[in-house]
């Protein structure tokens, strides 16, 4: 009887954690602005060839919802923001932590190195780090359901 009471137990908890844990970094998350608070934007994180990539879906801000890249130089003068890459090749560094040398802010148009990560107190909350040099911002995006 005991075996099968500590069996239940095992399987309860690894059933729970996985409905805790079970969702990844990979799918839909809402910017939010650090410094207003207000959500930005929509960006489609996911995995190929093993490596994180994102793009922006959809622009929350009222008023600027077709806009371009106006400080961007060369190939991104101009384009869409809706579709741009701003994450890209990211890699696992096998603690769940994501990190990269390409984050992309197009209102800025400058490039970060990147560190991602799942918030471990709440996995519906992505932590989004950029470096610069020696200083660096954290935002926290949250997901979005389906």
């Amino acid at each position: 009887m005991i075996d099968f009471k500590c069996s239940f137990l095992v399987l309860f908890f690894s059933f729970f954690s996985c409905l805790m844990y079970g969702q990844g970094i990979f799918g839909k998350w809402k910017t939010i602005d650090d410094r207003t608070g207000n959500p930005k934007g929509i960006i489609n994180i996911y995995e190929k060839d093993g490596l994180m990539y994102g793009f922006v879906e959809k622009i929350l801000e009222a008023g600027k919802e077709n806009a371009t890249c106006l400080k961007c130089d060369g190939e991104l003068k101009g384009k869409p923001v809706i579709g741009m890459e701003i994450i890209t090749a990211a890699a696992d560094n096998g603690d769940g932590e994501w990190k990269g040398k390409r984050l992309f802010d197009p209102e800025q148009a400058m490039t970060f190195r990147c560190k991602i990560w799942l918030n471990p107190e709440n996995p519906n909350e992505l932590k989004v780090r950029g470096y610069l040099a020696f200083i660096y911002r954290t935002q926290t995006w949250l997901r979005v359901g389906k």
